[in-house]
């Protein structure tokens, strides 16, 4: 569930249908005719970095949520005699990742896995 603030909404930059951004500003990038970019550059830009922070207090309390619930299956696959990292299941993960984001995403991924699981 997506939720967004007010403040968070307001600060949406400006972005035109041809932008790159248009495509990958997700569900709550407002798109504007040609007048978007007649607007105060240093206005466009501190909205823009306020909508920036605005997401990653989101990807941050996503990535505590995903910890989280890591914990959870680690705990009940220890407690029924397996294994703390199903290395199989990483490799999906890693996958997943890597198919939508390149090779960046790889990285990502071993990243929010090591959060998730510790160092083994």
């Amino acid at each position: 569930m997506t939720t967004s603030s007010p403040e968070a909404t307001a600060a949406t930059p400006e972005v035109t249908a041809a932008s790159p951004e248009a495509s990958t500003a997700g569900p709550d990038a407002r798109t504007t005719g040609p007048d978007a970019s007649a607007g105060d550059p240093e206005a466009i830009i501190a909205g823009a970095r306020e909508r920036i922070d605005a997401l990653d207090d989101r990807i941050i309390g996503l990535i505590q949520e995903r910890m989280a619930v890591s914990a959870v299956v680690q705990r009940t696959r220890i407690s029924s005699g397996g294994r703390r990292v199903h290395l199989s299941r990483e490799m999906e993960v890693l996958g997943h990742y890597r198919d939508a984001l390149g090779k960046p995403g790889t990285a990502l991924a071993m990243t929010l896995l090591e959060l998730s699981r510790g160092r083994i």
